[in-house]
C-alpha cells in the first residue's frame, strides 16, 4: 500500500518498525538561533528545517513542526513549503503539526482543514479543555491522528492535570485518558501526548490506554530521563514501539555553525541509540 493512503497509526507502526526509532525531532526555528548564514534570509528558517530533516530522516519516526515559531515570524508559506517537503522525500515517516488547537464546532473544524488540508499534516495536537466537541470535528477527517493534550511536560501542568475531579477520584490527567481510550477514539486514530518529565504519569496513562501511541516532550532540553521515560511508556511485549519521544531544542541548536545539520545529526543518533538500548533493557 502506498503509505499517503495509510493512516496515520499505520503509518506510525510502520515506521517504529523500518526506521527502528522512537525519536521524533521536533521543528522549532528560533530566528535568533538560526546559523548567521541563514539569519535574515528570505526562506531561512525552511532552508535550516529542511537541513536539519535531511540530516536526520533515517534516524526517526516522526516529524513535529512547531507551528508557533513559524506563525510569529510570517512563516507559513516556509511552513507549508517544508511539510510539502517532508511529505514528497518521506512520505513513509508522519508529520505532527504542533499547534494544540482547543477550539469548538465550526471553528474547530477549519483548524482541522487548516492542519490536514492546507499544511498536509498527518496528525495535530489538540487540547481538550472543551471537551469532546474541540476533539470530534478533527476526526471526522479520515486516516488523520489526533493527539490529545493528557499531562504536559511543564511544571505549571499540574495546577489544572492534577486536580482530582473525576468521579473515582483520580486526577483531570487520568480521566482524560480514559475519556480518550474509551470514549473518544471512533477513529483509531486517537494519542495522547504525556511528558518525559513525569514518568511515574506516563505509567499510570500506559495502564490505563494500552496500546495507543504516545507522543513524549521532554527529553533534551527540558531534562526528562531516557531510561525512566522509555520503562514507564513501554507497551509489554513490544519493545521499540508505542512512543514518539520528542527532541526539539537539543537537536536544532546542536550548533550555531556552518555544520548545524551535521551536528544535529549527531546528537539525533545519539538520542536514537539511548531511546534503542533503553527499549532492550
Amino acid at each position: 500500500m502506498n503509505s499517503r493512503s495509510n493512516t496515520f497509526t499505520q503509518q506510525l507502526e510502520s515506521a517504529w518498525t523500518s526506521q527502528g526509532s522512537m525519536l521524533c525531532v521536533g521543528f522549532d526555528p528560533d530566528p535568533k538561533r538560526l546559523p548567521l548564514s541563514l539569519q535574515g534570509k528570505p526562506e531561512g528558517i525552511f532552508e535550516f528545517c529542511r537541513e536539519i530533516a535531511d540530516s536526520t530522516a533515517d534516524l526517526v519516526c516522526s516529524f513535529k513542526p512547531q507551528f508557533a515559531y513559524f506563525a510569529s515570524q510570517r512563516a507559513e508559506p516556509q511552513l507549508e513549503k517544508l511539510i510539502k517537503h517532508l511529505k514528497d522525500k518521506y512520505p513513509h515517516i508522519p508529520v505532527i503539526l504542533d499547534s494544540k488547537r482547543g477550539d469548538i464546532g465550526s471553528t474547530a473544524e477549519h483548524y482541522a482543514s487548516e492542519a490536514f488540508e492546507r499544511y498536509g499534516a498527518d496528525a495535530v495536537t489538540v487540547n481538550p479543555y472543551m471537551g469532546f466537541d474541540s476533539v470530534e470535528p478533527y476526526l471526522r477527517h479520515s486516516g488523520k491522528g489526533v493527539i490529545v493534550l493528557c499531562r504536559t511536560s511543564n511544571p505549571g501542568g499540574s495546577d489544572l492535570q492534577f486536580l482530582n475531579v473525576a468521579p473515582d477520584g483520580a486526577p483531570l490527567y487520568l480521566h482524560v485518558a480514559r475519556l480518550a481510550a474509551e470514549k473518544w477514539n471512533s477513529s483509531g486514530q486517537l494519542s495522547l501526548v504525556v511528558g518525559a518529565t513525569f514518568p511515574e504519569e506516563i505509567a499510570r496513562v500506559r495502564a490505563i490506554v494500552g496500546d495507543m501511541p504516545l507522543l513524549i516532550p521532554g527529553i533534551g532540553a527540558q531534562g526528562g530521563d531516557i531510561n525512566a521515560t522509555v520503562n514507564a511508556g513501554s507497551i509489554a511485549h513490544k519493545p521499540g514501539i508505542g512512543m514518539m519521544i520528542n527532541s526539539s531544542r537539543a537537536i536544532l541548536y546542536a550548533s550555531s555553525g556552518s555544520d548545524f545539520a551535521q551536528a544535529a545529526r549527531t546528537i539525533a543518533q545519539s538520542t536514537r541509540d539511548a531511546l534503542r538500548a533503553a527499549a532492550l533493557t
